[in-house]
């Protein structure tokens, strides 16, 4: 297996310093627009292994299909991991395809919400742009395996995990996300500093939520709307969640069977504020505003102005918890709820791995997958989701100790 990674800084460093200690691949070329940034990525995780030199690094532009395939053929590469924002997932896979490689992203090609009804039904929904092309991935016998982060990725995983093994019959597929993550100044103030790409967070937590019903199909409710208070497990408690738009609920009703599908995301009442802010100030917008003699987008100065995700982590603290909610009938006849979670503590992931916890817990994902296709214990051709496949593989791998696996165990929640 011979990967590429286009993107080098937050999550694709993090794959970096997770795959480099596994033997799966032989080749991996880290590519960003900056290219002394992939160099700096290649050699902090290069040095977690004594005498690696199967990473090198490379510049690219994301933006552009034809240097993205016109690279991944330079190096004879067979999968093109996105590990850059949303707004490029559709170069980066058409340059993968283009190249004849199997592709993996971490978030799907963007919606547009509908023009006169956004709030109650689906315009351009997340990856449908993928899968308006799925049947050119399969003539080709080449596979696209989309939303295969955590949230989505291992929620969907958990997915197929909680159909095949727990429940006859599903009512709800909840994928909650919650933290107590708390993100201090030098002076050990605490600051408002999101974890992940503040970019990718206004997209989502902006755009009218997607919901799944069986009897429905997708709709959509204004942004933060259906408020419930979740009880998070390993110390991280109650949390108020609000449904956000995500892939998950654009992917699980494709394989799996359940009657409703759902994302919430626990952000709090200041993230909530000051994105209500944002957008009441137009700070959202991508499009161009002039200022002076220069044309920016407002979005693009607002991530400028916050700190960078990647860098936040030494002054982190708490953990962060990405599951599944499921309720329905166990496999006994009998009414079940149960909750699959993994949960990642920020002081270990900066200890082991020098990535802060959203991020690393985001980069393991991508990286187990990539091992499965690699042995084979994966396989298919066309747009898939991580729902698709065998859950028992990946979760056998992620949670098994090292060297045998990622030593990163998920957990089962009755309740």
């Amino acid at each position: 297996m011979r990967v590429l990674v286009v993107g080098s800084g937050g999550v694709g460093d993090a794959v970096a310093r997770i795959a480099v200690e596994r033997d799966f691949f032989e080749r991996m070329v880290v590519a960003d627009y900056d290219e002394a940034r992939a160099r700096a990525t290649v050699a902090a995780a290069s040095a977690r292994r004594e005498g690696e030199s199967r990473l090198v690094a490379a510049g690219v532009d994301a933006s552009s299909s034809v240097a993205v395939a016109g690279l991944a053929r330079e190096h004879g590469i067979t999968h093109v991991l996105n590990a850059v924002d949303p707004r490029f997932v559709m170069p980066v896979f058409e340059g993968a395809l283009a190249a004849g490689a199997d592709y993996l992203d971490m978030a799907m090609s963007l919606s547009r919400p509908h023009p006169e009804r956004p709030y109650e039904e689906s315009g351009e929904k997340l990856g449908d742009a993928q899968f308006a092309v799925a049947q050119q991935w399969e003539d080709a016998g080449r596979l696209a395996l989309v939303g295969m982060g955590v949230e989505p990725g291992l929620s969907d995983v958990f997915a197929r995990y909680a159909a095949d093994h727990l429940f006859s019959e599903i009512e709800e597929l909840g994928t909650r996300d919650g933290a107590n993550l708390s993100v201090t100044n030098e002076a050990g103030e605490e600051i408002f500093a999101p974890s992940f790409s503040i970019w990718t967070t206004i997209e989502e937590c902006l755009n009218p939520p997607v919901i799944w019903e069986k009897d429905r199909g997708w709709f959509t409710t204004p942004p933060f709307s259906e408020p419930e208070v979740f009880d998070f497990p390993e110390g991280i408690g109650p949390v108020e969640c609000v449904n956000v738009e995500h892939e998950e609920v654009l992917l699980m009703p494709r394989w799996v069977d359940a009657k409703r599908v759902t994302f919430k995301y626990g952000l709090g009442d200041e993230f909530i504020g000051v994105l209500r802010t944002l957008h009441t100030l137009g700070l959202d917008r991508t499009e161009k505003v002039r200022v002076g003699g220069v044309e920016v987008s407002p979005r693009d100065v607002v991530a400028a102005c916050l700190p960078d995700p990647a860098t936040i982590g030494p002054r982190m603290t708490g953990k962060t918890c990405a599951g599944l909610w499921v309720t329905g009938t166990g496999k006994d006849g009998r009414p079940r709820e149960v909750y699959l979670y993994h949960v990642v503590d920020n002081e270990w992931a900066m200890r082991e791995y020098g990535a802060q916890c959203v991020v690393w817990q985001t980069a393991v994902n991508p990286v187990v997958a990539l091992e499965l296709l690699a042995t084979g214990a994966w396989s298919g051709a066309g747009v898939r989701g991580p729902e698709s496949f065998d859950a028992v593989p990946f979760l056998d791998l992620l949670q098994a100790p090292a060297p045998k696996g990622y030593g990163s165990p998920w957990g089962q929640q009755d309740r």
